[in-house]
């Protein structure tokens, strides 16, 4: 072999090794975690205290008898344990009925997870651990109004408004999921709380299944450098601005101007004058340390954080169809729009 072959030979070796290399240093770099792949929070926890418990930290035994006790969507922890009995034949629920979960839910699609929520080897009865109280710090005169529209009365039969779409909550109109799963403050569900986490030098992408929203994070060398790099504050963005950083083995997001619509309608409300703080890191092997605080002192006393755990899915995600075969939202249209005619309107 020629000098000049050899040299090239060793230069594309050398090459490919300092590039192997480089990959390598990436991965394992100790600032930066690796949150590659897909997670589940899936647990029975929620985000504050139970009435009448005060530790945040429970015993497996203890747990397992508070789960034993929990209802499911509205249905009781003896129904959950026998299934409800529907009658076909019974025809449809009275006005004012209190039917969901009985007629509107199946239990065969649930998956809220068979346990508490385990938080580096702790069963954990609240998701809030500051304030120690496990509960929201909320102001009783908040300084500004979310137009906050309820909700509830939608699980009620015939009584809930149907005047349009819009009526309608956010999340039935499948435009983002529901019970906070794509966040900021990302919390597990009644089911499909499964997420993709994928990093680039650039972005970190977390994937939601519940229902099809995708979070793209832009990543900044220092926090400076993030907060310097916002949208313009009129791009009102489902899920908020996000942009992050990594900073002691860890990975920081903060999030700023969330659609106020998404505000109104959402388990953790927060003005345009407050922000979420995320940060991922990992605790174990097999355990994703996941926290965020909410720092808004229009709605509340004091800033407060929550701390749940993702593990890893055994399984994959799938597709969120949201409406694929929803009838429910056109025929409740249909109703009203019927019953109007009726009344000449």
């Amino acid at each position: 072999m020629s000098k000049f072959k050899q040299l090239a030979v060793t230069s594309a070796i050398l090459g490919l090794s300092l590039s192997v290399l480089s990959t390598l240093s990436t991965a394992q770099d100790p600032a930066r975690p690796d949150l590659s792949g897909v997670w589940t929070n899936t647990s029975r926890t929620g985000l504050t205290r139970p009435r009448g418990v005060e530790a945040l930290v429970v015993s497996a035994e203890q747990a397992q008898q508070m789960v034993a006790t929990m209802s499911i969507a509205g249905i009781s922890a003896e129904n959950v344990a026998a299934g409800p009995e529907i009658d076909p034949e019974t025809g449809a629920p009275p006005v004012g009925g209190q039917d969901f979960g009985l007629r509107g839910y199946n239990l065969f699609w649930t998956d809220p997870g068979s346990s508490l929520a385990l938080v580096k080897g702790e069963f954990r009865t609240s998701y809030i651990v500051n304030p120690e109280n496990g509960q929201v710090p909320r102001l009783a005169n908040p300084k500004v109004d979310l137009n906050r529209p309820q909700f509830g009365a939608r699980y009620l039969t015939g009584v809930a408004d149907a005047s349009g779409p819009e009526a309608m909550p956010i999340s039935e109109r499948c435009l983002i999921g529901f019970g906070n799963t794509a966040g900021p403050g990302m919390m597990g569900t009644l089911y499909n709380s499964s997420y993709q986490f994928v990093q680039t030098d650039d972005y970190v992408l977390i994937n939601v299944e519940m229902v099809h929203d995708a979070r793209i994070i832009p990543i900044f060398a220092t926090a400076e450098e993030a907060r310097a790099n916002r949208r313009p504050a009129v791009l009102s963005q489902w899920l908020g601005d996000s942009v992050g950083w990594y900073e002691d083995d860890t990975l920081i997001i903060e999030t700023t101007n969330i659609n106020p619509l998404q505000m109104g309608q959402s388990s953790i409300a927060i003005s345009q004058d407050g922000k979420i703080t995320e940060r991922f890191s990992r605790y174990a092997e097999n355990e994703m340390l996941y926290q965020f605080t909410v720092d808004d002192s229009n709605l509340y006393s004091q800033p407060w954080t929550a701390e749940l755990s993702y593990y890893p899915l055994d399984g994959r995600m799938y597709e969120y169809a949201c409406h694929e075969g929803n009838y429910a939202m056109p025929g409740i249209l249909a109703g009203a729009r019927r019953e109007e005619f009726e009344a000449g309107l």
